[in-house]
């Protein structure tokens, strides 16, 4: 095993956190063009004049830098210690796909259970990462 396999979930991870901030900036930009806003309606970040199609990539990519710092912090934490496991990897990346597939429900059909079941997914991935990582350093 590599010592930097558990870095390529990593970049995985923040390259589809650009690709939901580039839909952000398609979707508000295509708002604007067709009249359906002003863009000092901005200023304050979302606002209830938004339609649901500009405001939910821009919550969804808000999401994306909210608690996956945590996944971030124990990727690096586990490559810094050279303890990323083949466990480590394999969930690392069950992480990352579940954030894909949490964005994907998110900003298309949007069905909120479906959304939260993934969301609470992710979230006991996120947390058996950590316990396999901190497991793998201090035993």
């Amino acid at each position: 095993m590599k010592e930097t396999e558990i870095l390529a979930p990593v970049f995985a991870l923040a390259a589809w956190t650009v690709c939901i901030l580039l839909l952000v900036a398609f979707q508000r930009v295509r708002a604007a063009l067709k009249g359906q806003h002003v863009v000092d309606v901005y200023k304050l970040g979302e606002s209830p004049e938004l339609s649901e199609r500009v405001v939910l990539p821009n919550r969804n990519y808000m999401n994306l830098l909210e608690l996956p710092i945590l996944f971030y912090v124990i990727c690096l934490i586990a490559y810094a210690s050279q303890n990323g496991t083949n466990l480590a990897i394999k969930l690392a990346w069950l992480y990352v796909s579940l954030r894909v597939l949490h964005s994907l429900i998110h900003v298309t059909y949007n069905k909120v259970m479906h959304r939260f079941t993934i969301f609470v997914a992710s979230n006991l991935v996120l947390l058996s990462l950590w316990f396999e990582v901190g497991n793998s350093i201090f035993n």
